[in-house]
């Protein structure tokens, strides 16, 4: 990745080992590595957690906003790291602190994932993230991740 630059969804589909349903990031608007990236979640009403997450009103789970910004700070990792993890290493996480949902997500929503790189120490990434929708924040949270290596 150049100093500042956008990914769409091939480029995103190279870092990211995720795959529908479960890729949670539609494209990068800008990555300055080792400090930040925004990205964007399109959220449609076609998702395959909205029929129970609830049918009378479609949310987005938490959970999966977290893992979206978990997605976001892999791409930021890997765009400081300069490379893309290969087939035998993957970035888990390993810590979820200050958590906190402040407004539902529903179909139609464009989700800006906002990460910000904290530090990294043998191996272990942390990065304070935020989630906005219509420059309102929905759900914020630092994450911790880690890279860990396996036979395939």
């Amino acid at each position: 990745m150049s100093k500042e630059t956008f990914l769409d969804i091939h480029a995103i589909l190279k870092q990211l080992p995720h795959r529908y349903p479960f890729l949670l990031v539609d494209r990068v608007l800008e990555c300055k590595p080792g400090v930040s990236l925004t990205a964007v979640k399109n959220v449609t009403i076609n998702e395959p957690f909205f029929p129970g997450h609830f049918q009378h009103r479609p949310v987005m789970p938490g959970v999966l906003i977290l893992e979206a910004l978990a997605q976001a700070t892999g791409l930021l990792a890997f765009a400081t790291l300069g490379h893309a993890p290969d087939r035998n290493t993957l970035y888990y996480f390993v810590g979820i602190d200050s958590a906190r949902f402040k407004k539902p997500v529903e179909p139609g929503d464009q989700v800006l994932l906002k990460v910000e790189y904290l530090w990294d120490r043998r191996g272990i990434w942390k990065f304070k993230t935020r989630a906005e929708v219509e420059g309102a924040v929905v759900a914020e949270a630092e994450l911790m991740c880690a890279e860990r290596e396996f036979e395939s």
